[in-house]
């Protein structure tokens, strides 16, 4: 029986993509360089950190990694508080209650810093409905290696089999895999370049979840 479920953020519980997205734009132009979609795609899913380190090795960007990220953090954070059109997913929050108020361990592991992780739970009202936010700044290693999901499940206090994982972009489905989790694949009607056919469901609707749907998923 399925007892805690462990939600990616970005692209799962809020549509922060295209936010994020004019707000890495921004910062590339204030750096001088020029990221193509197809190397942007592959940096879904990969931590703050991690995706600075790689701009560094592919852009020869010479700037300490600690300035770039705070530079990366504040456009993202100035883009946030802008945006006043933000939303939650359709339905990811009335799945979020149903879990909760049904006795499941709700865990939060997201490649994002814990500064965006926190400005999304504060603005939507999430946080007391989750055990714990897990930010992927405290890890080596991004998805898709699966170090953020299996210190989920242990913090979950379940074993793998006993947990699920809700994933949208190809790296997480990966790590989810790896970690030897159940993987619910999110993946909303807007085009993307993300795979989720990995996941052992696809989804596309969180209508099409509950908590008597997912308590004996295996």
């Amino acid at each position: 029986m399925i007892k805690s479920v462990i939600f990616d953020m970005d692209g799962v519980v809020v549509n922060t993509e295209p936010l994020s997205h004019r707000a890495n734009s921004r910062f590339y132009k204030s750096l001088g360089i020029q990221v193509s979609d197809e190397v942007y795609a592959t940096f879904i899913g990969n931590s703050d950190i991690n995706i600075i380190q790689k701009i560094k090795n592919i852009y020869g960007v010479e700037t300490p990694e600690d300035v770039l990220l705070q530079q990366c953090l504040e456009y993202y954070c100035n883009e946030f508080d802008a945006d006043k059109t933000l939303e939650l997913m359709p339905g990811v929050k009335d799945l979020i209650v149903d879990l909760y108020n049904n006795g499941v361990v709700v865990l939060l592991a997201s490649s994002s810093s814990k500064v965006k992780i926190e400005r999304v739970f504060n603005r939507f009202g999430l946080n007391p409905y989750f055990s714990y936010k897990i930010s992927g700044q405290d890890f080596e290693f991004s998805k898709p290696h699966p170090a953020i999901f299996l210190e989920a499940v242990s913090k979950s206090g379940f074993t793998a089999d006993e947990c699920v994982i809700i994933e949208d972009s190809t790296n997480g489905v990966k790590a989810a895999k790896a970690a030897g989790v159940f993987c619910i694949g999110y993946k909303s009607e807007e085009e993307t370049t993300q795979d989720t056919s990995l996941a052992d469901i696809v989804i596309t609707d969180f209508s099409q979840l509950s908590y008597d749907k997912i308590k004996n998923l295996k």
